[in-house]
Formats: structure tokens, sequence, C-alpha cells
């Protein structure tokens, strides 16, 4: 692949080929194709990235992105990322051109040829856009061919003739709702991604002329990708100090406007989530990213040998936002809180081993300082709640898991369908009185049951080569530690799934796939 910085200068609006030098394309057939389609795409990507932006900021101040009116929202704006993407790709496609590797725009409507080759991440790309159809097929195909659909008024299921070797489903109202969200979250993980890899004309020339190496673009992360971590980072922490606020303050709505149907005790919430381990996965899934992102801008500062400090606002935002779990009450979010803090902890000692003894001793008063702070505002509570589970420790969960695994047993496969716990469950409850979940409190069990083993490999088979991606070529240079906070962030969200259900939570799930997007997005080499 072709390393847009590397391109060599094109002359007027002749495009170059980076291989065979001048275009055979006359210079009046590039102008008359080129520049409607450099204007549309570049329209196209302006609009993508102020939707992004909107997405970021919605979901968690619209109460989680919870209830059926703002999943419909967000998943409206996911459909309208992907017409944007999808309008992108057919420009790149019938122009057969494309516009620069990163940039998809140049100064004067200039369009430069990419051949890309069929290297690792190259493959790693299709192999996911290809797991991504799949996955889809599969809950379109569940959904029409429906074994029953349940009626929740009248707690029946009227069933149908259906394809037994096919995936089904045991309710076909929530799968199809299944449905049309992951396509919405599908088309939002690829937008981003594809907006992620644009490039500021300013990164496109002006790079160039101060002699950037691959070497020193690894120390400065793209501008698109800065100002999305910056607005997160931002984001989360008003929502953080909203939270503790409102716990302050005891009000049992959330952000003093609505009264929620279930926890309407002030500790069982925090900020705009009914429901404190939720509100505790959102900022465990921030705050290491933001302090990746810290270190990032710390490194290119040093780089430039400049006295800039802003970079350490991000500073004060991760303890705002690390504090947050421990006072929300959770008792997960707080084990899992710690332990990122712990391995943060590490990570950053052994990148900065060389350093001197004064920074070392910093970093570490940064961590001490920050559980401290949590311990005094939170933990007399939390240790409380922490001693309740000497008597049950998985909280009232054990018999709904014993369910749920023989739910599993009986249907191994194809599973009872995409978003179908909540009906099937039923059927295995030995009386009417017995505890009946929404949720199972642990969406690795729960996606084992609604999927089966042939659609739970899938979908771990596309997290795997997310994970993998930044070990292969082509994309954003990145530092392995900032991939590594984003790392372990992602692995505190999948261990917080153990016990609860995050990924049940609209808001929660569109973050762990903006931070996937980002990770696919990056390299530990741009060429």
């Amino acid at each position: 692949m072709i390393d847009p910085l590397n391109l060599p200068p094109a002359k007027g609006l002749d495009a170059v080929h980076p291989s065979t030098g001048p275009n055979p394309a006359s210079s009046k057939q590039v102008r008359k194709r080129g520049i409607s389609f450099v204007e549309v795409h570049r329209t196209c990507d302006r609009t993508t990235e102020v939707l992004i932006y909107f997405m970021v900021v919605f979901t968690p101040w619209a109460f989680g992105t919870t209830q059926p009116w703002s999943i419909k929202v967000m998943n409206i704006t996911g459909y309208v990322l992907g017409i944007l993407l999808l309008t992108k790709l057919v420009i790149r496609w019938r122009a057969d051109v494309f516009v620069n590797l990163f940039g998809h725009e140049m100064p004067s409507g200039q369009l430069a040829i990419r051949r890309a080759g069929f290297r690792g991440g190259h493959a790693i790309t299709i192999a996911l856009a290809l797991l991504t159809v799949v996955v889809l097929a599969y809950c379109l195909t569940s959904a029409l061919n429906a074994r029953s659909t349940y009626h929740l008024d009248q707690l029946s299921f009227e069933y149908r003739e259906y394809i037994r070797w096919l995936p089904h489903s045991y309710d076909r109202h929530n799968t199809w709702i299944a449905f049309w969200n992951f396509l919405a979250l599908a088309f939002t993980f690829w937008a981003i991604r594809d907006w992620l890899l644009g490039q500021e004309e300013t990164e496109i020339y002006l790079e160039p002329k101060r002699g950037a190496s691959a070497a020193r673009r690894a120390v400065f992360l793209p501008v698109r990708l800065r100002r999305l971590l910056w607005l997160v980072s931002l984001n989360a922490s008003l929502l953080a100090l909203e939270g503790i606020f409102q716990r302050a303050d005891a009000t049992g709505k959330l952000l003093w406007i609505v009264e929620p149907r279930v926890n309407k005790n002030a500790d069982s919430q925090f900020g705009p989530y009914a429901y404190r381990a939720n509100a505790a996965q959102f900022f465990n899934l921030v705050w290491p990213v933001t302090l990746g992102f810290w270190w990032m801008l710390r490194r290119a500062a040093l780089y430039r040998k400049r006295q800039s400090t802003v970079h350490n606002l991000l500073l004060a935002c991760v303890m705002l936002m690390a504090v947050c779990p421990l006072i929300s009450l959770s008792r997960g979010g707080a084990a899992v809180a710690v332990g990122i803090l712990l391995a943060s902890a590490i990570l950053l000692l052994i990148v900065e081993w060389h350093a001197g003894w004064l920074h070392k001793f910093g970093m570490l008063l940064f961590f001490c300082v920050t559980l401290i702070l949590a311990g005094y505002v939170g933990w007399s509570k939390l240790a409380r709640r922490f001693t309740e589970m000497a008597s049950d420790p998985l909280a009232g969960r054990a018999r709904p898991y014993e369910i749920a695994h023989r739910i599993a047993r009986d249907f191994p496969l194809f599973g009872t369908g995409p978003n179908t716990f909540d009906p099937v469950f039923q059927l295995y409850r030995e009386s009417i009185d017995e505890y009946w979940p929404a949720q199972l409190h642990n969406d690795w069990l729960e996606t084992l049951v609604t999927f089966g083993w042939l659609g739970f490999s899938l979908i771990l088979g596309a997290f795997v080569l997310v994970f993998c991606r930044w070990f292969f070529p082509d994309g954003i240079a990145a530092h392995w530690l900032f991939t590594a906070f984003i790392w372990l962030a992602l692995a505190g969200c999948l261990a917080h799934a153990r016990f609860d259900f995050p990924f049940q939570i609209y808001s929660i799930l569109f973050l762990f796939l903006l931070f996937c997007s980002i990770l696919f997005s990056t390299t530990r080499s741009p060429v």
C-alpha cells in the first residue's frame, strides 16, 4: 500500500500513479470527472464527521440510550452514516481513483490513484467485512425463518413453519429489532473507520515539507483521531461531574429530570444511567483510552520540545472518570477500575523505566491519589456492599445462570435467536413466582444462549480480527502503549460482561464499537 505522504506532487489536475508516473488519462478527463467527485466526497466526509460527533455526545446523555426513541435516533443516524459511506465507496469505484489513502481529498481538486496490494492488513480488513455481512445475514435469516412470535400481552407463543437446519428465532419481533440495531451499528463501525483514515490537507502537504518519516508520524496522532478522542474524553468527564453532583444531591431522578421505573433509589443510579453498574462500565471504557491519549500527546509535545501543558487537562479527566466506578457503588465496576489502574501503572512504568525517579514517582502518586480520592468518597458504602457478597457471591444470579445453561444445551447450534432471552427464559421457570430477568447479567452466556455456538463463534472471530489488526501494516501508526490502553479498556468491558450486561445497553455497545473502530484503524507500522 502506498504511503500518501510520499506521493509525488501532481501538476494541475493530473492524477499521479504511484508506480507508473503520470496518469495516461488526459487532464481534461480528470478535470471533468474528478472535481465533482471530490466535492461530493468532501461533503460526505464532513457530514460523516458531524454525525459521529453527535452520536458520541448523544448516547450517554440520552439516559444511556436505553429507550426506544433514543435507540431509533441512533439507528437512523447509523443508517445515514451507511448511506454516506456507500456513496464515498461508489465515488471511488466509479472514478477509478482513490482520493488519497488517508485523506480522500487533495488541494485544488487533485486525485491520487491507490493500488493496494493484498497484504496481511488488507486481508484482515476483507475478512472482517465478510464476517460483518455473515453476522448480519445470520440475524436476518433468524428473523425471516422464525420458529415463533411471542405475544407479550398474552404471554404466549404463536408457532410458525420454519427450516430447521437454518438459523431461526423463537421471537420474530425481537430478532427483527436486533437485526436493525446491528445493521446500524455495523454501518457506524465502518463509517468511523473510513473517516478516521481520512487526512486533512495540512497533513497531506505540510508533513512532507518538514521531512516527515514513518517514525515521526508514529509520534503524532492524526488530526481527526485527536479531535474525536478529545470529544469523547471531555464529554465523559462532564458526565462524570454530573453524576457525582447528582449522587451528592441524593436525588432519585436521572439528570434531575426523570424518575426511572426501576432502581428508584439514588444509590442504585448514577448520572443518566438507571443502573449504577452500566455507568461504571461506561467510565471504565473511556478513562483508560483517555490516559493513553494523554501519553501520546505528552510524547508529541516532548518530540517538538514545546512546553505545552494543555494535554495535562486529560489527567484531570482521567482522575474524574476513574473515581466514578467506585463512587457509583458498583462492586464489579470498582473491581475492574482498580484492576485497570494497577495494569495502567505497570504499563507506564515499563515504558518510562528510563525516565527520572521524580517522573516515575509522579506517575505513581497520580494513581495513588486517584485511589485514595475514590476510597474517601465512596468506600464506606461500597465496603458494606462487598460484605454482602459473603453470603451470596453471585448476588442471586446462580439460579438464572443454571437455567441459561439448560437453554444453551437445548439449543446448542443456532441458539434461541438474537434478542430472545427474555421471552424464552419464562418457559424454564419452575413456577410463575420464580424470578424472571430481562437480562441474564452475563453477556457471554446470554450471547451463547441466543446466538448458539455458531453465531457466538462468528462474533468472537470478528473481535479477534479487530484485536490482531494492529500487528499488520497499513493504517494509522500508533505506539504500542496507546494500543495497549485501548486493549485494556475493551478487556475491562469484557470482564464486566461476565457478571453484567454492558452489551445490552446501546450507549456502551456503541462506545465499545467506536474504540474497536479506532483499534482497527491503527497499526504498528504505517507502511
